[in-house]
């Protein structure tokens, strides 16, 4: 599967930038709820494993939501609980280990074959991208706090087509019923590729760049923050909530507080 190569390529890219990073900085606050880097990487490393184990001991993957599910406390202490002492550069070297695992088990996979998971079970496709977009999401919070930009690459086009497919998810989440049909999109990628998606019609649009885009999906900025080009109510209202990654419904950053922090001086 494509999808493992890009979600081992993008796992690769964070990599790089938190293994050069000072150990020291790791428990700063980032600007995502407070999270210090090790709270991303023990996120990240846990979930990885969940999906690994969706392929090799299912029956390993179910006795951990369960034990989860029953904790009564939150997903993130549950996590923090499992995966004690593992910091610093051990956690750095383990979390890298495991999303290598991970991709070669998927890459191998059968992209239609079915995997139990918390919610409803889902195809082995979806749950790579989903690994995908959640390293590259949360990945956004640390390349923000360390003062990089990142340089995308066209592997970021699965997330654009999440966020496609969960414009109806949007606003079931809330229980609400979408106001029309989903805008038309027209983003560049970062290869300079225009990619469309949507029938075009008169006045719904949203035009940009796709790593844009991808940041308002999932929720790292405020549309706002963004050069997008939105036009008609329902492009403007799905842009103010839009929300492509599971669980109850989630309110995007305010205007103004998540951006690339100023490096600190050599």
């Amino acid at each position: 599967m494509q999808q493992a190569e890009d979600f081992r390529a993008e796992c690769r890219a964070l990599h790089a930038l938190v293994a050069a990073a000072p150990v020291s900085r790791f428990a700063e606050p980032t600007q995502f709820k407070g999270w210090g880097i090790h709270d991303v990487l023990q996120h990240l490393h846990f979930w990885n494993r969940m999906a690994f184990l969706q392929l090799e001991d299912e029956a390993e993957l179910v006795r951990l939501l369960k034990a989860m599910a029953a904790s009564g406390g939150s997903m993130r202490a549950f996590e923090s609980a499992k995966l004690a002492g593992l910091e610093g550069t051990k956690l750095v070297d383990t979390w890298e280990r495991q999303f290598e695992e991970t991709a070669d088990r998927f890459a191998a996979a059968d992209p239609k074959a079915r995997l139990k998971w918390a919610g409803p079970d889902m195809s082995a496709r979806s749950s790579i991208t989903a690994r995908l977009m959640e390293t590259w999401a949360h990945g956004q919070e640390v390349y923000d706090h360390l003062g990089t930009v990142r340089r995308n690459e066209d592997r970021i086009g699965n997330i654009v087509m999440l966020g496609v497919n969960t414009f109806g998810w949007t606003y079931a989440t809330r229980r609400e019923t979408p106001p029309g049909e989903m805008p038309y999109l027209l983003l560049t990628a970062p290869s300079g590729a225009v990619w469309t998606h949507g029938r075009e019609q008169a006045g719904e649009r949203i035009e940009g760049l796709a790593e844009e885009f991808c940041q308002v999906v999932t929720q790292v900025r405020n549309i706002a923050d963004t050069s997008l080009k939105v036009t008609g109510p329902v492009a403007a209202d799905w842009m103010s909530k839009a929300q492509c990654f599971a669980g109850p419904p989630a309110a995007p950053p305010a205007p103004g507080t998540r951006f690339t922090a100023h490096a600190p001086a050599s």
